[in-house]
């Protein structure tokens, strides 16, 4: 089985691209994220002509996650127990404020069961900056899916959680440490927040750079950054042990970052036995 994960950043815009890079790569489960459209919008009609099934989660602006799969989607599951939305705290705050319902959650995570391995598509909070509400809603975000996926190993150890977490595991995983001193994404907290993810069993498949000794999956926009390798691994690939125990081989198709158009990401691509 060929197993995927891409933030596409913006599902419309890169449709075209998207297509093509189906037809080529073959993936029997894609994970989307950032698709920024809601599961009504969704292109499924276009993906169906390649033989995929849809499950999508969005709400028609920002964030949104989706899996393709070709063999099989069941036990749908939009967000997951716990899930906090996120909410930035009054100026001035009111003795009514505890009376207010909880925000709702984005649309951050979608989880199905495709030929017996639970797949979660998840697209991490960015944080923004340390210390402020968004760089709280991360953390707290990471804790609520640890405890949810308790629950789902407990259910089937056959379980991939892959996306765009929007940290970076080690120093190693930017292209210079010194640049990101003091930001999001680098801190210990969110590194932390990982660690606890892997301490339930799961393993994190690293996948073999198209380039150079990082196996980056993000260069920004911005002119150089690309060419110059200038990139971080914030797209990760963990599995539990039976699919773990089961990668051939897994790689980062760098090839999808070039050319008109591109997502600012790239996609991971993880053969299993």
């Amino acid at each position: 089985m060929r197993l995927a994960t891409w933030n596409v950043n913006s599902v419309k815009a890169r449709l075209p691209r998207l297509l093509e890079w189906l037809a080529e790569a073959k993936p029997d489960v894609l994970c989307l994220q950032e698709t920024k459209c809601s599961a009504d919008n969704f292109p499924a009609s276009e993906v169906a002509e390649l033989g995929y099934e849809t499950a999508a989660h969005g709400d028609g602006r920002w964030n949104g996650v989706a899996i393709l799969s070709r063999v099989g989607l069941e036990d749908v599951t939009r967000g997951f127990p716990g899930e906090p939305g996120f909410v930035n705290p009054p100026e001035e705050p009111s003795l009514l404020d505890d009376e207010l319902p909880p925000p709702a959650a984005e649309a951050r995570a979608l989880g199905a069961t495709c030929d017996g391995i639970r797949v979660w598509s998840l697209y991490a909070p960015n944080g923004r900056t340390v210390g402020s509400p968004h760089y709280a809603y991360k953390l707290a975000w990471f804790a609520a899916f640890k405890a949810a996926l308790t629950d789902e190993l407990e259910k089937n150890r056959s379980l991939v959680a892959a996306g765009d977490f929007n940290v970076a595991p080690a120093d190693a995983d930017v292209w210079d440490p010194a640049v990101f001193a003091g930001s999001t994404h680098v801190t210990p907290a969110e590194r932390q927040a990982l660690a606890e993810l892997l301490s339930l069993g799961l393993h994190d498949v690293v996948p073999t750079p198209m380039k150079g000794p990082h196996p980056f999956t993000y260069w920004d926009y911005r002119a150089g950054m690309f060419h110059k390798n200038m990139g971080m691994r914030i797209d990760l690939f963990y599995a539990g042990s039976p699919v773990a125990e089961r990668v051939r081989s897994a790689y980062v198709d760098r090839e999808a970052r070039k050319g008109k158009g591109p997502s600012d990401h790239a996609p991971i691509v993880v053969d299993v036995d």
